[in-house]
């Protein structure tokens, strides 16, 4: 049988989410946040303060370009994108600390955190149903 206290904290170890992410940007946390989907879907959006390198090119690139020892945080599009977890793959094996935000790019937007493209920042939408929106007070 499998002992639920150690899956959900071994679980919790190697995942997080959008809500959790951009706190702790907010707060100044040192990692890297990156994004592992290909050119297409970087340029049309990504987070924030995101680096791109798809996941096929982490092998190569992540020893080069992400210090050794720095936790990385790794998304993809969304809940039903694996991507993610080929990224977090690729940098467990060269030894990185390595978490995947659930719910992917697709969470991140649908909670209304900071996203750019090319041009610069894209409107903020916050989803109803993926969080609570209050709606501003007149007065």
């Amino acid at each position: 049988m499998i002992d639920a206290l150690s899956y959900f904290s071994t679980k919790l170890a190697l995942e997080t989410d959008a809500s959790d992410v951009y706190a702790a940007q907010k707060a100044g946390e040192a990692f890297v946040l990156v994004d592992v989907r290909g050119d297409e879907a970087w340029a049309q959006g990504r987070v924030q303060g995101a680096v791109h390198m798809p996941y096929r090119d982490i092998a190569e690139r992540a020893p080069r370009e992400i210090p050794a020892g720095t936790p990385v945080v790794v998304y993809c599009w969304s809940p039903g994108c694996n991507a993610g977890a080929k990224g977090a793959v690729e940098f467990a094996k060269l030894g990185y600390a390595v978490r995947e935000m659930i719910g992917g790019y697709e969470y991140w937007v649908r909670e209304g955190q900071p996203t750019e493209n090319d041009e610069g920042p894209l409107p903020r939408v916050f989803d109803a149903q993926v969080m609570v929106v209050r709606t501003p007070v007149a007065g």
